[in-house]
């Protein structure tokens, strides 16, 4: 069973570790469902925030260039921008990963990344029917004030646990049960682990042939790589398809919601090309 108060559950954890960290002036900067752990595989346990490896030390509420560094899917306009940037990259995260919570798929998603980058400078996300008919205008609420494109207004961590659909979940988030959000999650999952799995293809092929030589091996790694990336476009281009309500029974909590979520990205951290 997965409900909309197991998704404010959920999030409500995540945000209390961003509290602490930010009140302790750390900015995680990569928050993603890979980088959440569960405590234990029983419903309601703990969820934890781990890898700290792109984490900076900021004093209070300073703004700066730190540097390009996060996961394309999960990245704040104002990193894109190349804008001086704070704690607030982390609420943004936040918001990306509360809305795939609700409906299991991303806000913003494009194969190309600079169509995708375009997408989060611009803020250009949606509450598409029929999947988001169903939630609450209180938490669509919460979302539009964590994916804020300017920072300086965007909602705090600390103001994020006084909303309403955080701490009043239980008389504001609704219990009806989600099990097409669990499904969406998966399915989005399993395109996701086979285009890391073509694009780690690519990558064998690509050193394989620089290691004997960049002439003969070099252009049968390019038609491989084509290949790859023709199978990765056709598959991805499925999308509106695959976040479409799945009949099957299955046992859907917020543990299961979870587990599938920390697969949704598999990118590595972003580079500027």
């Amino acid at each position: 069973y997965y409900s909309e108060a197991d998704a404010s559950h959920c999030i409500s954890q995540i945000l209390e570790s961003v509290n602490h960290i930010h009140q302790h002036d750390i900015v995680h900067r990569d928050l993603k469902p890979e980088n959440l752990l569960l405590a234990s595989k029983m419903k309601g346990a703990a969820v934890k925030l781990a890898d700290f490896g792109l984490a900076i030390e900021v004093q209070g509420d300073q703004q700066a260039w730190f540097g390009f560094a996060g996961t394309p899917g999960y990245l704040s306009p104002e990193v894109l921008r190349k804008d001086p940037y704070g704690k607030p990259v982390d609420i943004w995260a936040c918001g990306v990963i509360l809305y795939i919570l609700l409906v299991g798929y991303p806000p913003f998603w494009d194969e190309d990344q600079h169509k995708l980058y375009q997408q989060i400078k611009a803020g250009a996300y949606d509450f598409p029917s029929p999947e988001w008919d169903t939630v609450t205008p209180e938490a669509k609420n919460l979302i539009n004030q964590m994916l804020t494109i300017n920072p300086a207004k965007r909602i705090t961590a600390e103001q994020a646990l006084k909303h309403p659909w955080v701490c009043h979940r239980s008389t504001v988030a609704s219990m009806m049960h989600r099990q097409e959000t669990v499904e969406c999650l998966r399915k989005f999952n399993a395109r996701r682990k086979l285009k890391g799995a073509i694009l780690t293809t690519m990558l064998v092929s690509r050193n394989f042939s620089v290691g004997r030589r960049r002439t003969n091996s070099a252009a049968a790694a390019s038609s491989t790589a084509s290949l790859a990336q023709e199978a990765c476009k056709s598959l991805l281009n499925k999308k509106s398809d695959s976040a479409k309500p799945s009949t099957n029974n299955s046992k859907n909590s917020i543990v299961s919601a979870i587990n599938a979520l920390k697969d949704t990205n598999m990118a590595t951290n972003a580079q500027m090309v």
